[in-house]
């Protein structure tokens, strides 16, 4: 958790389609692992109290207007005082061609300066989207994680209780894996968790007594994806007759993963119980449950029963008042 991420420019060069208008160094040493970007403003007037040097420049029509009405000196002057704190690089929209005071500053502190044909409030919001996935929180998990109704849903459980063979039913029936095994989770905000497989591990399933089958290959491009949000845990656990099992599931409850509150449901695993379908129908009950509907509190509603007020026991099991 305590992990810094960073990604390189040449990253960011290839995956937004930048131009390299000067470039002092190898991009592949220029690291960033700042989320957002500095859209220059008062920084113009020679105000850099809260200029973060680490973050990437932004510099648009706005910006250019501005310096199209100083002189030449003026002009450099302002421009080699921003370039002084050394911010990773200055990206150009609109293709607009940059001063040749800009290239001269930019030679001078060794800044990279790049561009681009977006608009500049498109351009923002997409390098701001990809900086928050490339250096968002992560970890690793043992699990599988698959699409089913549009819903994220990590499966998990001890080793040999079925994870995977509920995934290739789930494909079987029209679903989607996104990874088997090894699930890399990443925080996008305080609310949102994405997973993906490790690159090496793409699309790859281990079924025991079969060995490894590549999932892509035999059931074809749709029954993959690359990336999918975690909307919900499903812990898979061998049925204990000693333990007692939600059985209303009128309250959600949550695991808690880098901080981040997903709802988690526990289902006891028997011979002749059908995982995948069991799961289809979690799936399917908490993307209701997010719609603000919730079937319990629905049939409790209809029996004139209040969850909160001890008509229904502390196990979830009805208390019928005879």
């Amino acid at each position: 958790m305590s992990n810094n991420f960073s990604v390189s420019l040449t990253n960011i060069i290839s995956s937004m389609r930048l131009n390299i208008a000067f470039m002092p160094d190898d991009p592949d040493k220029i690291l960033i692992s700042e989320k957002d970007v500095n859209r220059l403003g008062l920084e113009l007037t020679g105000f850099f109290d809260y200029f973060n040097s680490t973050r990437l420049v932004v510099m648009g029509r706005t910006e250019n207007a501005y310096l199209s009405g100083l002189t030449s000196d003026e002009r450099y002057k302002i421009l080699d005082g921003i370039f002084a704190f050394e911010p990773p690089a200055v990206i150009i929209t609109k293709n607009i061609e940059p001063y040749p005071e800009l290239i001269k500053a930019a030679k001078k502190n060794f800044i990279p300066i790049l561009r681009t044909s977006e608009m500049t409030s498109n351009f923002i919001a997409d390098i701001v989207e990809f900086l928050d996935v490339k250096l968002a929180p992560r970890i690793t998990r043992h699990g599988v994680l698959v699409e089913v109704y549009g819903q994220g849903i990590y499966i998990i459980g001890d080793s040999g209780v079925g994870k995977s063979e509920t995934a290739i039913e789930l494909i079987q029936r029209g679903h989607r894996l996104v990874a088997d095994d090894s699930v890399q989770i990443r925080k996008i905000n305080d609310k949102k968790l994405t997973g993906s497989a490790p690159k090496n591990l793409r699309h790859f399933i281990e079924l025991r007594g079969v060995g490894i089958i590549d999932a892509r290959s035999i059931f074809g491009m749709g029954s993959v994806k690359v990336t999918q949000e975690i909307d919900m845990v499903v812990n898979l656990e061998m049925w204990d007759r000693a333990k007692i099992y939600d059985r209303i599931g009128i309250e959600n409850e949550y695991a808690k993963i880098l901080g981040v509150n997903i709802p988690i449901v526990t289902i006891p695993v028997t011979p002749g119980r059908n995982l995948a379908i069991i799961v289809e129908v979690a799936a399917m009950n908490n993307r209701q449950k997010k719609m603000g509907y919730n079937a319990a509190k629905e049939l409790l509603d209809g029996l004139g029963m209040d969850y909160f007020n001890n008509d229904i026991v502390t196990n979830n099991q009805i208390k019928l008042n005879i």
